[in-house]
């Protein structure tokens, strides 16, 4: 079979299409014209499996592995990649004291400088996980206007998509509080693309005024924007925010009418059965955090507990950079709390398709990997060990594919990553430009402590 010029052939591959609400894998060759799955042509993979196979040295020979949808992290925090190995000093012995002595002042010494490098860190950990889709929440107090934009550049330069937001707090006083609204509401109506979509940023509800909730409420709703904010990640915010304001944070948003189908509700821990039913009423989505959540000690959910009306979506709070292991860390957390194997994978199975229906309240254009679809597509280094099917595709997710690497990544019908290696980004060039924003955060970081 000849081959076009502009296309590119992945060969062998089990394609792990998206239809009905199940996976289908097929073992097929993939041609990929202009950005698209132009033919899938099935073959037999016994046949593959008992004989050497020749391909096109031009081809891509997926050698029998699996191909996927991308990865999507739906709560990211970009800002926090340079906090690696900061000598803290103050008291971390709690959540809230995590957030004054470490967070809260790195976020206060983030400069230009330091985002992009931030950005540039995560992009490039992102495509090695196979994430090309990433739900970012970004906070630079000292560095508010452009910073969106900056952040947009980076992904942009790495050819990834994002939705991107700046943390709106009343913590660092009224003209701070003013200059995030303006980035917000700016970045929204101005730099919006096919490629780059807006939320509107929020901290938490003990950190916002009435008045901010009010202003942006405002906004949200003119405009039919969807909000990002952290929600009960810690007791802390449901205490603090019925000390201050009479009121939980759930409430607090429903009564500013806040809460809305595009909406991310981040972390989700402590909530009580009236919060699941104001969150299930607008279709909110929850986006859990499971290595960040334990990294802090601020407890977990009875995820069994939670109704199956409410999306759910997994995240990584900045803490690293794959979301998958995220993901196959709540199934872990959802067996241990006694659920049994058919309730756990039912439950990641309503993850996994949540996780595309709500991608695509974005980006209408994400791929299931049927003909004409965008050519997104992850290659991992899993090749299957026993047969698979509709049937049997989660086990072989849990149990085999979340536990390999990410050979190769396309986007768009471009290669970001090939057997490997990362293309058009000298990395070790980029680790070195990274490394001395890094510095420059550290020293800045230890002069503040």
């Amino acid at each position: 079979m000849s081959k076009a010029k502009d296309e590119i052939r992945i060969t062998n591959a089990w394609l792990c299409q998206i239809e009905d609400k199940s996976v289908k894998p097929t073992f097929a060759d993939v041609t990929i014209k202009s950005g698209k799955i132009n033919k899938v042509i099935k073959k037999d993979f016994e046949k593959f499996n008992s004989a050497q196979t020749l391909s096109d040295p031009n081809d891509f020979n997926a050698a029998g592995r699996i191909v996927t949808i991308p990865n999507v992290n739906f709560h990211d925090h970009f800002y926090s990649r340079l906090a690696k190995g900061l000598n803290v000093t103050g008291d971390t012995s709690n959540f809230f004291n995590i957030l004054t002595n470490l967070w809260w002042k790195l976020d206060l010494a983030l400069d230009l400088e330091m985002v992009r490098a931030s950005a540039q860190m995560a992009a490039f950990e992102s495509i090695k996980n196979g994430v090309t889709y990433i739900f970012d929440h970004h906070a630079s107090p000292s560095f508010t206007i452009g910073s969106l934009q900056t952040t947009a550049e980076v992904l942009n330069d790495f050819n990834l998509r994002g939705v991107l937001c700046f943390e709106t707090s009343d913590r660092n006083g009224n003209k701070l509080t003013n200059q995030a609204i303006i980035e917000n509401e700016s970045f929204f109506s101005k730099f919006q693309t096919e490629n780059i979509k807006s939320l509107y940023g929020l901290h938490a509800s003990f950190t916002l005024e009435n008045d901010t909730l009010k202003t942006v409420a405002k906004y949200v709703n003119e405009f039919n924007c969807g909000i990002h904010i952290h929600l009960c990640e810690d007791k802390s915010d449901s205490e603090l925010s019925l000390e201050k304001f009479g009121k939980n944070p759930v409430q607090r948003l429903f009564e500013n009418n806040l809460l809305n189908e595009k909406s991310i509700l981040a972390h989700g821990i402590h909530l009580e059965n009236n919060d699941y039913d104001i969150i299930s009423k607008f279709g909110s989505a929850i986006v859990y955090n499971p290595d960040s959540n334990l990294n802090n000690s601020v407890g977990l959910p009875n995820y069994e507990s939670v109704p199956k009306s409410i999306p759910i979506l997994c995240g990584t709070d900045g803490m690293h950079a794959d979301p998958v292991s995220s993901y196959k860390k709540l199934f872990l957390l959802h067996r241990h709390q006694g659920n049994s194997f058919e309730q756990s994978f039912n439950w990641i199975q309503k993850i996994y398709f949540d996780q595309i229906d709500f991608v695509k309240k974005f980006f209408p254009d994400y791929t299931s990997l049927q003909v004409r679809d965008r050519a997104d597509i992850v290659i991992w280094d899993y090749v299957p060990p026993a047969p698979m099917s509709e049937q049997n595709f989660f086990g072989h997710w849990v149990y085999g594919i979340t536990e390999r690497s990410v050979n190769s990544v396309m986007q768009n019908g471009k290669w970001l990553m090939n057997n490997l290696q990362l293309t058009g980004i000298d990395q070790n060039k980029l680790s070195k430009e990274i490394f001395v924003q890094g510095k420059r955060l550290a020293e800045k970081f230890q002069s503040l402590t």
